[in-house]
């Protein structure tokens, strides 16, 4: 055994070079894979910056859709999409939109008539205003408008209106406002007192079935329509021509405007008129001035417009002059109407409404519910109306005179909804009722709230 114990001493001794070779061979590849490896991350590294850079430059261009196929593409649009705003909105894939609106007006407060007049006085209160609507569009510019009011226990139809609209000119054709009066045109949302001036009622101003036509462009709105009778009231042969012009522009911080309006409505044979107001409130059914029905073959009236704004405050006046034909061999009778009134924010920031050649919405800069108090607004106003004209002896009228002095107080809590409280001192010469002494001069007191919200 001793004799072979050389032989794998000798092996070992031969092996050991030969293990070290190959442990410098393995050495040197996997130094060779790594510097390999090595270079390709830095080139990847190099890339990857360089679409980073590209990234950057692309987003920085406008977006520019590519022509989609719309025979090969499939439509992800969904039939019908709802939108939010202040109410949801409904469009469908034809192109219909559906917008539901409305409002809620109720009102109480009292009258102080006198006494000796043995007339209906004292606490009252109505639902003076309870409409719901719908609005929208329809392929090819047209568009619509529905509203019913349900205040009184009755429905009525308000608006029922198809319009069609072509660059600055809108035609409607349905239920409408003719063109007569800023304070009568602006919505009872954004009117500064609980009711309008006292002509706008008294001559009658009520929506109408025609066909009319507006057109707008920059700071001038021209109106003009014809119309027939209010649709609770038709069949009726009575129609009636009337048009609008404004201007509104803006000097500087403050918005005008001046306006201008002329009516003429032929009356069917045997009609009459008659011209009335009640003593600022709605809710009472009394009636102090009064004409009385006057056989009329048609009327004409005139009106003029003109209104401020500028930060906090706001000025408004109008004069309007109604003339009734009377035939028969009778004169002509004429009636006059108009309002002065200005208003102020006291809060900070606040402004009134202005859009399209009317009184618009106050959106008060710190709403209830948002931090704020939202805006509180104080108006004055004094309110004329005449319903007398000539000797009645000699076949004058003598409807009375109506001097109002009103005051308003308007808390609007949030964009929609707001709360007034109303005071009229209303002074009367030539009163259609007498006081038992044979006095016609006497006075009356009025105080109106009101809660209203729309949407």
């Amino acid at each position: 055994m001793r004799a072979f114990a050389p032989i794998p001493l000798a092996l070992m001794a031969l092996s050991t070079p030969v293990m070290a070779q190959d442990q410098d061979s393995e050495v040197e590849a996997l130094r060779a894979q790594v510097a390999h490896l090595t270079s390709q991350l830095a080139e990847l590294s190099s890339r990857l910056d360089e679409l980073e850079d590209e990234n950057e430059e692309a987003a920085a261009q406008p977006v520019q859709a590519a022509p989609v196929n719309a025979a090969a593409a499939p439509s992800h649009t969904p039939p019908v999409q709802v939108s939010m705003a202040a109410t949801p909105g409904v469009e469908t894939s034809s192109g219909i939109t559906f917008k539901p609106f409305g409002r809620l007006m109720v009102d109480a407060g009292t009258t102080s008539l006198p006494n000796t007049l043995g007339l209906d006085e004292g606490f009252g209160q109505e639902i003076r205003r309870a409409r719901l609507g719908v609005a929208g569009d329809i392929p090819g510019d047209f568009g619509y408008k529905m509203e019913v009011d349900f205040a009184g226990n009755e429905l009525t139809i308000t608006d029922a209106i198809l319009s069609y609209e072509t660059g600055g000119t809108e035609l409607s054709i349905g239920q409408q406002n003719a063109f007569q009066s800023l304070e009568e045109l602006t919505s009872s949302r954004f009117t500064s007192f609980i009711e309008r001036a006292a002509f706008t009622d008294a001559f009658g101003f009520d929506r109408r079935l025609g066909l009319s036509a507006q057109y707008g462009t920059g700071d001038v709105l021209v109106q003009a329509g014809v119309f027939t009778s209010n649709i609770d009231t038709l069949p009726d042969d009575s129609w009636s021509i009337d048009g609008r012009a404004v201007f509104f522009p803006e000097l500087g911080d403050a918005q005008l405007h001046i306006g201008g309006s002329l009516h003429y409505r032929e009356l069917e044979s045997d009609s009459s008129v008659r011209y009335r107001q009640r003593p600022l409130v709605h809710f009472t059914s009394e009636r102090l001035i009064n004409t009385g029905n006057i056989g009329a073959t048609s009327e004409f009236g005139a009106g003029l417009e003109f209104a401020a704004i500028r930060g906090p405050l706001h000025f408004a006046a109008e004069a309007y002059r109604q003339d009734v034909s009377r035939g028969s061999g009778l004169d002509d009778v004429v009636f006059h109407g108009g309002y002065v009134e200005a208003g102020f924010f006291l809060t900070p920031r606040d402004s009134r409404g202005y859009k399209g050649g009317r009184f618009n919405r106050t959106r008060p800069a710190n709403p209830v519910g948002e931090g704020g108090i939202g805006s509180v607004q104080v108006n004055l106003r004094y309110d004329y109306l005449d319903l007398n004209d000539g000797d009645v002896a000699t076949g004058g009228i003598a409807g009375g005179q109506q001097n109002g002095f009103l005051a308003s107080l308007i808390w609007t809590t949030t964009d929609y909804t707001r709360f007034q409280l109303n005071y009229g001192k209303l002074e009367y010469d030539d009163a259609v009722l007498t006081l038992p002494g044979g006095s016609r001069e006497y006075s009356a007191d009025a105080l109106g709230v009101r809660a209203e919200f729309d949407f």
